[in-house]
């Protein structure tokens, strides 16, 4: 099958983790527990780290152990600015010479998907994002997020490159088969291309493309 879509990580994979962002989240998330779960800093972090380890997200493990409000918890851990971001007019140029749609699949939530695009500058080049809202609260790398996500596109895996920097959320995404990309991973963690920055991209979907192979 031809490749029609590449699914773009957004955090820590569309610009450097030095950023600090998702430093910034886990920050918020572990505010949130203590806020409504009435917990110590500390018990926080601990609860936070085991539902990450456990659930995938930190959100994955309050939804499944506690009556939270998804759409408040989303809406609370990513109300920060954003000021850490800049417009990257090489990753635009990049973007705009990749010859297949592009979509952002994200375990965020559209309005910081959407703040995060517009930071870098490149939000024209997305048609789609699909959020864990969008997969009914599942977060990467639970397998029903992926499937989730492939329904809503009309796709198969094997129409599907998957571009990430966690070498986790990968896996699910290989298992169906999709083609895997790593930004800025582990060197031991599976994937079918390694690179350290998204800049370097499009040499990698040149190659996926090559002989025809991108519709």
């Amino acid at each position: 099958m031809p490749i029609r879509y590449l699914l773009f990580d957004l955090d820590d994979t569309l610009y450097q983790r030095s950023a600090g962002v998702m430093a910034q989240i886990g920050r918020q998330i572990r505010h949130y527990i203590v806020e409504t779960l009435g917990l110590a800093m500390d018990e926080a972090d601990t609860l936070a780290r085991r539902y990450h380890h456990d659930y995938g997200t930190s959100l994955q493990g309050l939804l499944a152990n506690h009556q939270i409000d998804a759409d408040k918890y989303l809406a609370f851990v990513h109300n920060f600015s954003l000021d850490m971001l800049a417009p990257n007019p090489a990753l635009d140029d990049l973007l705009a010479s990749l010859p297949v749609e592009k979509v952002i699949f994200t375990n965020a939530d559209r309005a910081h998907a959407e703040r995060v695009l517009q930071r870098l500058g490149i939000r024209r080049h997305f048609s789609q994002i699909i959020d864990v809202v969008a997969v009914d609260y599942v977060s990467k790398p639970n397998l029903p997020a992926y499937t989730g996500c492939l329904r809503l596109l009309n796709a198969s895996a094997d129409e599907c490159v998957m571009i990430e920097d966690s070498g986790r959320n990968l896996q699910p995404a290989a298992a169906l088969g999709m083609v895997t990309v790593l930004v800025d991973g582990a060197p031991d963690d599976r994937a079918d291309y390694h690179i350290d920055t998204i800049l370097e991209l499009g040499p990698v979907i040149d190659a996926i493309c090559a002989d025809g192979a991108c519709g």
